[in-house]
């Protein structure tokens, strides 16, 4: 509901007060001065009270007994704001910004009960048995069957022959990057709309990313930006060491144009399918056209291991390097020999039990993520509020998080987004370019055209709705109605 819709000055009547709390469906207005600051909160008892005193549904609402009214500011946060509601037993605050001037109003049943997640842990039947059967055998070291069916398990259902079970995706990422070879002084490409673990694992390996903006088409890295961007360092003679291409949001990026622009450069790509499991490009999956390809699961990904990550490739060398340097690189000895530099990567054997059971279930959770994504479509089809992330012909998404650019919205999306954090629906923007971060200011960045950043439009009003497998239909009905009222 509009907020001015149920803001009202002095010189209203109870009358008038009357009608806009019905129109609030909240039983409440709000009381400013001619400045539109707050004055206070009116309830029907408050107008009940006015007119048995006055007589009369015309007085003024001037008339009103003065009292202490209680607000919160905008900076605060749920929890602060369900206490001072609890200490004060009231249902309802309104939240005033940095001016005293109205600008939402929370409900204490909206915060009180659980709040609906953007993408929450989705456990199943199976995990607690490969839990178990590690337990029985005592295998709680970091390795044992599960791992190692783990990893079988799943390159066979992305149909890759070598998979390499980790302790995260960004361990993946690492990895992947000393395998090929990146070092001190080299330069690597990599996509700029994408969360910062991407990038990180460049600058453990003392290398500069260049950032390559998005296409409109797939929201992932743009070929032409990328073909300029390997044009520009070529002439210098300093072409990547690697492309790093990252599948956003359950989506694949158009890997044929991709591929073969760096195979024409013959520089190695790393797919980052972090958040693109299960998805398929042409009917190939996510994470297999690259000499390496990497992939996530961390609490919030389609599988989960709690913590975890997988790296997978064709070539069986780099992934048998990868797996020496992952358990701290020991050489061969009856004693700790050590040649190398290594890593304490590897993935535990009890939580490659869970991500057994969350492979049993890939399939179902992908449905699942699909079908919420178009209920949300279908809910707003007529109201012209998003423009999804689309999904070109011959892709297939699985939609990890429903995904959408605000359309015909001028406000300031940080008011919105807390506006549904207040009423308990976790509501996240969209990831923040990496070239436009701080740990990035000095790295170049190729834009999909000049003067045209996709990533910095996508970012500037793209929002992510909860998506999680485990959604209810009514918490999904929660954030439709919110969103209707809202925008």
């Amino acid at each position: 509901m509009r907020l001015e819709k149920f803001l009202l000055q002095s010189h209203s009547t109870v009358k008038e007060a009357y009608e806009a709390i019905e129109h609030s469906q909240m039983g409440l207005c709000l009381l400013i001065d001619e400045n539109g600051k707050f004055i206070r909160t009116i309830t029907d008892g408050d107008l009940r009270r006015l007119i048995i005193k006055c007589g009369e549904s015309s007085v003024l609402l001037d008339s009103l007994d003065p009292i202490q009214p209680l607000w919160a500011n905008r900076k605060e946060g749920v929890s602060k704001l369900l206490e001072i509601m609890k200490e004060h037993d009231i249902q309802h605050i309104p939240i005033l910004d940095d001016d005293f001037k109205p600008i939402d109003v929370v409900l204490r049943k909206n915060i009180e009960s659980p709040p609906v997640l953007l993408s929450s842990p989705h456990m199943g039947e199976n995990e607690i048995n490969f839990i178990h059967d590690a337990f029985e055998t005592n295998w709680i070291a970091p390795l044992g069957p599960n791992v190692e069916n783990f990893e079988l398990e799943f390159a066979k259902k992305i149909q890759s022959p070598h998979a390499l079970a980790l302790s995260s995706g960004t361990a993946a990422l690492h990895l992947a990057l000393v395998v090929l070879g990146v070092t001190s002084g080299d330069i690597v490409f990599c996509s700029s709309l994408t969360f910062v673990a991407s990038a990180n694992p460049i600058l453990y390996q003392g290398a500069t990313p260049v950032f390559i903006d998005s296409e409109p088409e797939t929201w992932n890295m743009c070929p032409s930006a990328l073909e300029r961007a390997l044009k520009h360092y070529g002439k210098m003679g300093k072409l990547p060491k690697a492309v790093m291409i990252i599948n956003l949001y359950g989506q694949s990026a158009n890997m044929d144009a991709l591929v073969k622009i760096c195979d024409q450069y013959e520089v190695p790509i790393i797919e980052d399918a972090a958040e693109s499991l299960g998805a398929q490009y042409k009917g190939r999956p996510s994470g297999t056209f690259g000499k390496l390809g990497i992939y996530s699961f961390n609490g919030n990904k389609i599988i989960t291991t709690s913590g975890g990550g997988m790296l997978v490739s064709e070539d069986e060398d780099l992934i048998n390097h990868a797996r020496f340097l992952s358990t701290q690189a020991k050489d061969p000895a009856n004693y700790y020999l050590h040649s190398k530099i290594g890593y304490n990567y590897r993935m535990s054997n009890i939580l490659a039990g869970v991500g057994r059971g969350q492979l049993i279930v890939l399939d179902d959770r992908i449905h699942s993520r699909r079908t919420i994504f178009n209920k949300y479509v279908s809910a707003f089809k007529e109201m012209n509020i998003f423009d999804w992330m689309p999904e070109p012909e011959g892709y297939f998404s699985t939609r990890w998080l429903s995904c959408g650019v605000l359309q015909n919205f001028n406000g300031d999306i940080e008011l919105k987004l807390n506006s549904f954090i207040r009423r308990g629906i976790e509501v996240r923007r969209i990831w923040k370019p990496l070239h436009t971060q701080p740990l990035f200011k000095d790295c170049d960045y190729f834009e999909h055209e000049k003067g045209n950043s996709i990533s910095d439009a996508i970012f500037a009003k793209g929002l992510c709705l909860p998506s999680g497998s485990n959604l209810t239909s009514e918490g999904q009905d929660k954030v439709i109605n919110q969103i209707k009222s809202l925008l």
